[in-house]
C-alpha cells in the first residue's frame, strides 16, 4: 500500500473505511467494526464478513499460502511445474465474531457465528459455530455456552453509563 492510502484510510472515520473495503471486493455484513490496521492482504476480494463482526487491531487475514515462493525458486526442483503458480484460500467470517489483537487467519478458513478468537491467536484450521479458540496453533478454549455461565457473575450492565458514572461503579465493585 502506498504512501497517499496509508494516510487517507488514517483519515477516514469508521463507515468511509467499511466503505472503502467494500470498494476493494471485501464482502461486508451490518454492524461491524474494524480497526484501520487489520491487514487484508493482497486478495481483499476473498474475504467476507457476516453482520455484527468486530476485528480488532493488528489482525492479519492472510488469503495466499507464501510458501508458494519456494516452489517457484529455480532451487527447488519444481521450479518448472510451478514457475508462474499461487495457491489461495478464501476466508469466511460468520455474524456475530469477535476476532482479537494480532490475531492472524490464514488461507481457506471459515469462523462460524458466534466466535471469539483470542488475541494472537493464528487460525489454521475452520472454527465451528459457538466456539472460543486461541492459542498456536488456535484451539478450541471452551463453548460460548461455557464462557458465558463462567463469568455470569463478572458482566456488568456498563453501556449506558457516561465514562464518570461507569468508573464510580467499577470502582465499588468486589472485581
Amino acid at each position: 500500500m502506498n504512501l497517499i492510502n496509508q494516510i487517507r484510510i488514517k483519515l477516514m472515520n469508521s463507515s468511509n473505511y467499511i466503505s472503502y473495503l467494500r470498494t476493494n471486493g471485501v464482502k461486508i455484513g451490518e454492524d461491524c467494526e474494524i480497526y484501520k490496521s487489520v491487514n487484508f492482504g493482497s486478495e481483499p476480494y476473498l474475504i467476507s464478513l457476516g453482520n455484527h463482526v468486530r476485528i480488532n487491531a493488528g489482525v492479519q487475514l492472510i488469503t495466499h499460502d507464501g510458501g508458494m515462493w519456494v516452489l517457484r525458486s529455480d532451487y527447488s526442483g519444481f521450479a518448472d511445474k510451478y514457475k508462474n503458480a499461487d495457491k489461495f484460500g478464501r476466508i469466511n467470517i460468520g455474524n456475530n465474531v469477535h476476532i482479537g489483537t494480532n490475531a492472524t487467519i490464514m488461507p481457506g478458513i471459515t469462523i462460524g457465528d458466534n466466535c471469539i478468537v483470542a488475541c494472537n491467536a493464528v487460525v489454521t484450521h475452520d472454527v465451528p459455530s459457538g466456539s472460543i479458540v486461541g492459542g498456536i496453533p488456535a484451539k478450541l478454549i471452551e463453548t460460548l455456552d461455557d464462557y458465558e455461565k463462567k463469568n455470569r457473575d463478572k458482566i456488568f450492565s456498563t453501556k449506558h453509563l457516561s465514562p464518570k458514572e461507569k468508573k464510580n461503579y467499577l470502582i465499588g465493585k468486589k472485581l
